[in-house]
């Protein structure tokens, strides 16, 4: 993340994701998984959605701002989600001189995953995603994978949102999740790890049927 701070706003800019690399032992109610976003997929979600917006720490009461309005620019190159924004809200501007603007963060829903196992880990591999935010964090989430592939899930919606890098600092999934883009006004989604144990990978095939049936 580079960031530049004027005097009226501050530019930030950086990889929101790294295409094609694994992230590391995810926590899902299912157990450990690890996922990966595939080439392409950025670019077809972009096509399809022309009002990705901006947020701090996914918080959609802290909307910073999106693509349609034009201080969010977001591309896919060789490497992955290429992010470029300019922020004017003044907590943020504050945050950035203090230091404590710490990564980037995207929420989605998926399209078309393929899930299998390799090396006795589950697998995810997302070919197509539906992009709705990328967050801008700051102290109090980590980014725990430099490619921003950290993943937690809003258990109350059949479409299940997936936030990337949304860990508290002290390294735990948060009980609360953003909304979805249609329900801005309140944040309604909660969930809690329903376990913390490892996966029983004798009975992978059931697990990846729940997930898919999910």
């Amino acid at each position: 993340m580079q960031i530049n701070i004027r005097e009226d706003a501050v530019e930030i800019e950086g990889y929101v994701n790294a295409v094609e690399r694994n992230s590391k032992p995810l926590l899902s109610r299912m157990g450990k998984f690890v996922e990966r976003i595939k080439k392409g997929a950025f670019t077809r979600a972009l096509k399809r959605n022309d009002d990705v917006h901006v947020l701090l720490d996914h918080d959609w009461k802290r909307d910073l701002g999106s693509t349609k309005k034009g201080n969010l620019e977001l591309t896919e190159d060789n490497i992955g989600l290429r992010a470029r924004c300019t922020i004017s809200d003044k907590d943020v501007m504050e945050m950035a001189k203090r230091g404590d603007l710490v990564g980037w963060s995207f929420g989605f829903y998926d399209r078309d995953v393929k899930n299998g196992v390799e090396n006795g880990m589950l697998t995810r591999e997302v070919n197509d995603l539906d992009l709705e935010e990328v967050s801008i964090l700051d102290r109090s989430k980590v980014p725990a994978y430099e490619g921003t592939l950290i993943m937690a899930r809003s258990e109350d919606s059949d479409k299940r949102l997936f936030v990337s890098d949304s860990f508290d600092a002290d390294g735990e999934a948060p009980d609360e999740h953003p909304e979805t883009r249609e329900e801005q006004t309140e944040a309604k989604s909660r969930t809690k790890q329903e376990t913390k144990n490892e996966i029983d990978y004798s009975k992978y095939k059931a697990i990846i049927a729940e997930m898919k049936e999910g």
